[in-house]
């Protein structure tokens, strides 16, 4: 039977505990799981000096070391994976089958990332034939990374992987809440022979840490997931000391739904993903935007199958979906559908809100939701789906650019006139059309306006972790 590891900061290649600790809870128990150390400005201190001296071996390293040690902890984390999914259930509360395609999809990201760490190519610039110009891409040095509770392990992945395949060193501030699946990559790492100080595990008060590392001079880069408040505060404080950042915010994705497709099927695999971890990711599809002429039986369909999904805790074989991660978040939620239904909003599935043990909130479906909802401007980040008509693509378009956030987008369509328009006219850094995967780990995944700046992922998720140097060398005097 797996069981929940032992938590500890990893500094300088060693394991440690912190100068006090916190619960972990089991969401969908309300148990303790664990006890969490919190790092001391000591620890801290320790981190930020173990990850210059580990920076300065490691992107001294050849790429196709760095890429041998990573694909290593991969086969591990692949040998591991029923343990580490089960961390994740006990701490996040999703469908074990959910927590096993999250380690797969860790790895995944791993090996993009070292694979594409041997493709960060340089350049000779034609010039005249007594001077060469050469273009290098060189590691940007030690990264203070911070990543967020919904993805215990994926998350933490996109960061680590990034840094490492690019050469540089990392300290991360993992998720207090679900800090297992971070603990189980380390481990992998430290066991497939990563040298001391170029990977560093913290945690403590978010607030706290970022505001320690982010200013100290060894830092060079700040990346960051999570919600938009928090990653403007970052932005600001790395600005201040003139630190680049990259940003992965919050969304509040459209779902547009057009004319032309079978509305029963858009519906069944719209509630599926919005299920999945149940709805808090930050690309989960939210506001559908449905044509007048199928709305009817799109609503239909989502409410029917949304209440057949059962909910319960991960563990059981039959649960499809799982607790939401802790008690704010569910009277966050239950405030939000308040609010729609007093300004006239219908519930057509869920909506029946249990008061424990457990933090379980249903897939709750709402319909002609007025546009100064809070639920319509404000990212929900739970189980809660928001589905009104519209009589045109025209319309459906300027409702889902009208907020300031553009991370995911979604359409259903079979008509090329109408992806033509959505492709050029959608404002979201990520796409999706007849299908609501919105990132892999080949591809880009980033957002624009206030979802963030910068990309994970494909070619360009390297760039960010990287500096730009130009050689100018001239063969003779003069």
């Amino acid at each position: 039977m797996p069981s929940y590891p032992d938590l500890q900061l990893y500094i300088d290649g060693t394991w440690r505990g912190g100068e006090e600790a916190i619960p972990v809870l089991n969401p969908a128990d309300e148990s303790v799981v664990g006890t969490l150390p919190m790092a001391s400005s000591a620890d801290l201190d320790d981190a930020l000096t173990a990850a210059v001296d580990g920076h300065k071996v490691w992107s001294k390293t050849a790429p196709a070391k760095r890429a041998e040690i990573i694909l290593r902890a991969v086969k591990l984390l692949r040998e591991r994976a029923d343990d580490i999914a089960y961390s994740i259930t006990l701490e996040n509360g999703k469908p074990i089958a959910q927590a096993r395609q999250e380690v797969q999809r860790a790895c995944e990201f791993f090996e993009w990332d070292a694979a594409e760490g041997l493709r960060t190519y340089g350049r000779i610039v034609p010039s005249a034939p007594d001077i060469r110009y050469t273009v290098l891409h060189r590691p940007i040095g030690p990264v203070a990374a911070f990543s967020p509770w919904n993805f215990p392990t994926s998350q933490p992945s996109r960061k680590i992987a990034g840094s490492l395949a690019a050469g540089c060193s990392i300290i991360l501030k993992a998720a207090e809440e679900t800090p297992a699946g971070a603990v189980h990559i380390v481990r992998a790492l430290h066991d497939a022979g990563l040298p001391a100080g170029v990977l560093n595990l913290v945690f403590g008060v978010p607030s706290d840490i970022s505001r320690h590392l982010i200013p100290k001079s060894p830092i060079r880069l700040v990346a960051f997931t999570g919600s938009t408040a928090v990653g403007k505060h970052l932005t600001e404080l790395a600005a201040r000391n003139m630190k680049p950042a990259l940003m992965e915010l919050g969304g509040h994705a459209p779902v547009i739904v057009c004319e032309d497709v079978d509305p029963i099927e858009a519906a069944e695999l719209s509630v599926i993903r919005k299920a999945r971890n149940s709805g808090q990711v930050c690309t989960s599809p939210t506001r559908f935007f449905v044509h007048e002429a199928v709305y009817a039986q799109f609503v239909h369909a989502f409410a029917q199958r949304a209440e057949a999904i059962t909910m319960g805790n991960g563990l059981a074989s039959k649960t499809r979906m799982g607790p939401v991660a802790n008690l704010r978040r569910k009277q966050a939620l239950e405030a939000l559908v308040c609010d729609a239904r007093a300004k006239g909003a219908k519930i057509v599935a869920g909506g029946d809100f249990s008061h424990g043990p457990g933090y379980f909130f249903p897939l709750t479906v709402l319909t002609e939701i007025s546009d100064d909802a809070r639920a319509m401007k404000e990212e929900p980040f739970g189980p809660l789906a928001l589905i009104n008509p519209v009589v045109s693509l025209e319309e459906a378009i300027a409702k889902a650019n009208s907020l300031p956030f553009g991370l995911a987008a979604y359409a259903f369509t079979h008509s090329a006139s109408n992806v033509h328009q959505l492709s050029e006219r959608v404002e979201a850094g990520n796409l999706s059309i007849n299908t609501l995967e919105a990132s892999v780990a080949e591809t880009p995944f980033g957002g624009v306006k206030e979802s963030g700046y910068g990309r994970e992922g494909g070619i360009e998720g390297l760039s960010h972790y990287m500096t730009v140097k130009n050689i100018s060398h001239r063969i003779s005097l003069g």
